[in-house]
């Protein structure tokens, strides 16, 4: 879903810009270094992503290639990355803290690596112009339309629980955000918890109001996902870590380059860039790659005890064996 945000004060966008340079994530390493050198010529990294994502502005970012080879699936959602991580076909990917949950049931050997904070603004309940809905709790008996197995699904049964209700209060309709638009639209919804630019694109072609965003519900917490065998490969490690070094820098490039960074998105999906840059003046907070540690790992485990308690998980997972500490940065 996700995988896969953008409006900033210069305060904000300075300490991000000074953690990064404290953890090193502005800085390439240096060619003769072990991470740079020749030693990793040769060998092909395999990177899961999604259309308009990071790798689309290296060029404009101005990173230079490393000295291994990517190659690049574009794919719809996590649980497509998590497919292809199981199958042999990727190394790494990123998606929301969802997909790996249900990873576990299916013993999917993958591991989470580091934790990518961003944006919860991003996700939100809409409600169609003219609605007199004010209050999530006035959804009861109402036709919700949503994403399944993604963090709009996980955002929903939360926003319910705290007015207690539950998906057996109201109508719950699981669809892809394509067709989740076209029900929202043609007012078969009496609300939509969507994600992403799908937002922008609602208010603007459908004068829909935004009835709550996920700030106090979601985590912000994307993850880096990698297949388990290439964290065996001292190699493959080495070349996942200068590479999750190019993504940051991407980031922090977008912060200081909105205009550019919504007009090749544009390009790229063929939507107004003025909506990418709403997009970015609304966001909560900027994309920043960050280790594993205690709190990323409760706030998974927290999102897989609300799955168990609400039917959609049968059983109690542990979440903690998926996650591997100090390799990012």
């Amino acid at each position: 879903m996700t995988i896969e945000q953008r409006a900033f004060t210069r305060r904000r966008f300075l300490i991000v810009g000074s953690l990064a340079l404290a953890t090193g994530w502005l800085a390439r390493p240096a060619r003769g270094s072990p991470v740079a050198s020749g030693n990793l010529s040769g060998l092909q990294l395999g990177v899961g992503t999604y259309k308009g994502m990071a790798p689309s502005f290296f060029k404009e970012a101005g990173i230079e290639p490393g000295p291994y080879r990517v190659k690049y699936a574009e794919l719809a959602g996590g649980n497509l990355i998590v497919e292809a991580l199981a199958s042999g076909s990727l190394d790494i990917g990123s998606m929301s803290e969802i997909p790996p949950i249900f990873a576990i049931q299916s013993q999917t050997p993958i591991k989470l690596i580091a934790v990518l904070r961003g944006d919860v603004n991003n996700q939100v309940f809409l409600v169609p112009n003219g609605s007199r809905v004010s209050d999530v709790a006035e959804l009861k008996g109402k036709r919700v339309g949503f994403v399944r197995s993604t963090t709009s699904h996980y955002f929903l049964i939360k926003a319910l629980k705290e007015r207690s209700l539950s998906f057996a209060d109201i109508d719950p309709v699981g669809l892809t955000p394509q067709d989740g638009f076209s029900a929202f639209q043609s007012g078969q919804l009496d609300a939509w918890v969507i994600y992403g630019i799908h937002i922008q694109i609602a208010l603007a072609r459908t004068g829909a109001r935004i009835l709550k965003t996920a700030q106090g519900y979601l985590s912000g917490n994307y993850v880096i996902a990698a297949r388990s065998d290439a964290l065996d490969d001292p190699r493959k490690v080495a070349a996942i870590k200068d590479y999750l070094g190019q993504e940051q820098c991407v980031w922090d490039w977008v912060q200081s380059h909105p205009e550019q960074w919504a007009k090749k998105s544009a390009a790229i999906t063929g939507i107004d860039a003025a909506l990418f840059l709403d997009q970015f003046r609304a966001q909560s907070e900027p994309f920043r790659l960050g280790p594993v540690d205690d709190t990323a790992i409760a706030s998974q485990q927290a999102v897989a005890d609300l799955f168990h308690e609400t039917g959609v998980l049968q059983g109690r997972l542990n979440v903690a064996p998926l996650w591997v500490k100090d390799l990012w940065p």
